[in-house]
This record gives C-alpha cells, structure tokens and sequence, in this order.
C-alpha cells in the first residue's frame, strides 16, 4: 500500500514511525512532514490544510490510504472530499469533527445524550458571561467555542481569573473567531486521563491508556500548552474504570451522533476527568492526541495500518482488540524558550545521535526542520534545527513506570539547544 500522513508534528511521526513497520505499507509520504519525519517517509511540500493540494496528490500519487493528523484539516471537510473521489482516508467527516471544532456543540451532544460531564452555560456575550461569573463565582472553567491548538482552555481559581479569561477570548480575540461564543463550566475535581479508540460507528477498540501534563511548568504551574509530556499506561485507569467510560461516554457520544444522522469514523479521543462520582468527559478531540500518541504507539503490537484501514471502510469487527507490550512508556517534550507564547526558531539541536544508541527510546520530532551543511572538502554533513514551540518528544520504554521515566530522562540530559525547556516530573504522578 501506498500511505500518505497529513501534518507536521510530534503525533505525525509518531504515526510515520508506526506505519513505517507495517508489513501493508510499500511506500510513505508525509505532506508537509518536518526534519525527523523525512528520514522514515517521503516529505511533501503541501500545507496541512491544503485540502485540493492533497487531494491532486493523492489522486496522482494512487495513495491507498489518508492518515490525517491535526484537526484543522477534518474541520475543513478532508474527509468528506477524499471520500467523494473515492479514496480511502482515515479520520472524522465535517460533521462528526464537531466535536472537537466546537465545544458548545460537544457539550450540547453530551447533554442529549446523557453523557456524564460538568455542568456549563454557553455565552456569545462578553458581559452576560462576567454576569454569570460575578454571580456563580470560581473556581470554574471558560473554554472558547472553537478551535485554538489545545490552548482554549482557562482553568480560573478566582472571580478576577475566569472574568480576564472572557476578555482575553471575546474581546481581545486572542483565539479569533475560536472565542466568538465561549463555555463556562463548573470546575470538576480529580486526576485526568486519556482514552482513545479506533471506531467505524459501529465497533470501537480501546487504545491503551494515557495520561497528559498540560501546564508548562513542574507540578502543574503555569499556563496551559498542547502538552509537555504523557506516559502509558495511566494506572489509575482501572478494568472497572475503562468499561464505565466505555458505555457511559464513548458509546453514548458514538451512538447520539449515529441517532443525529452522523457517522464517526476514525480515532475518538475523550479526555477524562475521574471524580468522586465516577469518570466524567472532558472533552472530546477527533484525531489522536498529541503527545499521547507517542507514549501509546510504541506500545502497539499489532498492524496499525491494518486497524485504521478497517475502520475507514467500516470493517472493524474483523480487528476488534489490539496486541500490547506490557512495558511503560513515557514521553517527555522538550520544548522552545518562551513556549508557549512567543519562542524563537533556528537554534541547533545537538545530542540527537548519542540518543539514537541507547536502547528503547526513540525521539519524535516535532517541530524541527533538517538542514544539509557543506563543509570545506565538499563533504555533506547535516543539522537539525528548531521550528516550533514543541520541538522534541524523547521516548523512552521501561518494565515499570519508574523505569521507563529513568530511561526518557537520561536521554533528555543528552539534547541540547539554546534556551531549551522542559518538564522534570512527568510521569511522577503514576508513581503514587
């Protein structure tokens, strides 16, 4: 088969690496891919959201099969054009992206369909929303409707918090058209978790679970990013556990968009927050998470290529459970000074060959770019440098959790690049 992977980032090597095992993938494109994902697949030099552009490739190149990434591209509709032309595409329809391109129409679903989640109320208002804020009080939650790279979340622990969050995503628009209607939420109590599964609308295979940091900062500090880190499995995503979240809120979610006329085919990702009450949905993202991914995909053994195209043309009773490796993994992501908010790009990584020695780790490249350099005798050398605020996902596998933190930690310590930061305790919170 020939496979092409749309985006850019840490969650696309990830799947580039993955894919690049399976016994089913002849050749790898990646459009537009970054400096570590061209040394697995062939990169292309078309933008995420370039739905036409990719589609003329796809047609032209007789791609087998579309592995979409980040969710901006199934907002735009990839899906529905790739299927019109009669290509095979793994990912979410427009409609089914909803889930994740709007909030107000998440939570609304949720309600229907009795899916356990926080209370909310939806405002297009910036003063009806201080209003409530000033009634209701904090802490609480204020989300903006759109999409906004998994930074449209405030979790405000006071009145003056929530109140400069409306603000900063109503009238200072600092997500755009994200925050044109905003969500205000009660603020639930517990530990997060990640679950993913791999649906055709009828079957849905669990994933291994995961647990995210979002903050930048060591113990939870600081603003929110799209992830500093993640590790697999979450301990505290019991059997019991699972299944509760399995028929309470991911076949609930999949089932009401079925009854809405609207078929999910795809990955599914439901962030979870385990309360007192039992667990209760967070959010709902269509495409896998990032950096999740990276902490679960070296732990698959089975044929992902395998298991996305079963559900693409909606055949997955024929997968219906995966082969894990039973080790940990951990990811930690070694991020730009100033990330994130603003960074600057063009700083050399050194240490990435020395990592390449040691033993089940790898490194997942996400925001770098390669450069080829010609030294006096004519002899081609090359670098890596940054491009982005997340630049590395280093990845390291261990019998136990604290093992595998052991390892990822000890690879960090090899990589270096000017002004670069990261966390130093992720994965502690599985430790007890």
């Amino acid at each position: 088969m020939r496979v092409l992977v749309v985006g850019s980032g840490g969650r696309e090597h990830a799947l580039v690496w993955k894919i690049a095992q399976s016994k089913l993938c002849a050749k790898l494109f990646c459009a537009p891919g970054n400096g570590g994902i061209s040394q697995i697949a062939e990169c292309i030099d078309i933008k995420a959201d370039d739905i036409a552009g990719l589609l003329e490739f796809a047609r032209k190149e007789k791609i087998d099969l579309t592995v979409v990434g980040p969710e901006k591209a199934l907002a735009l509709g990839m899906v529905d054009e790739f299927t019109k032309a009669g290509l095979k595409i793994f990912g979410p329809n427009k409609l089914a992206a909803n889930l994740e391109a709007s909030k107000v129409f998440s939570k609304e679903l949720m309600a229907k369909y009795k899916v356990p989640t926080a209370d909310f109320k939806v405002f297009d208002s910036p003063d009806a929303a201080k209003k409530y804020i000033q009634v209701n009080g904090a802490p609480c939650v204020v989300k903006a409707d759109g999409l906004a790279a998994g930074k449209g979340v405030v979790v405000a622990k006071t009145v003056d918090e929530a109140k400069d969050a409306v603000t900063s995503m109503m009238q200072d628009k600092v997500f755009g058209d994200a925050g044109k209607k905003i969500i205000i939420e009660e603020c639930l109590i517990g530990q997060e978790a990640s679950i993913l599964v791999i649906t055709d609308s009828k079957i849905m295979v669990a994933l291994a679970s995961a647990q995210d940091h979002k903050r930048i900062f060591d113990h939870d500090q600081g603003e929110n990013t799209g992830g500093m880190g993640a590790y697999s499995p979450a301990p505290i995503v019991t059997v019991d556990i699972l299944k509760e979240v399995m028929d309470k809120i991911i076949h609930r979610t999949i089932d009401g968009l079925a009854k809405e006329g609207i078929d999910y085919r795809g990955v599914l990702y439901a962030g979870i927050m385990l309360t007192k009450e039992g667990p209760q949905a967070l959010e709902f993202n269509v495409r896998f998470g990032d950096p999740e991914t990276q902490a679960i995909l070296p732990r698959l053994k089975s044929d992902l290529v395998e298991v996305m195209l079963a559900a693409s043309v909606g055949k997955l009773s024929k997968i219906r459970t995966l082969e894990w490796d039973r080790r940990a993994c951990v990811c930690v992501v070694c991020a730009a000074g100033g990330y994130p908010g603003d960074y600057k790009k063009g700083k050399v990584i050194s240490g990435l060959e020395d990592v390449q020695k040691l033993k089940d780790v790898v490194v997942f490249h996400a925001g770098t770019e390669l450069r080829i350099i010609n030294d006096v005798g004519q002899r081609q050398e090359q670098e890596y440098l940054t491009s982005g605020g997340r630049v590395l996902g280093v990845t390291g596998l261990g019998t136990t959790i604290k093992e595998a933190i052991n390892k990822t930690y000890q690879a960090v310590e090899k990589i270096k690049f000017e002004e670069m930061q990261f966390r130093r305790d992720i994965g502690r919170r599985a430790l007890g």
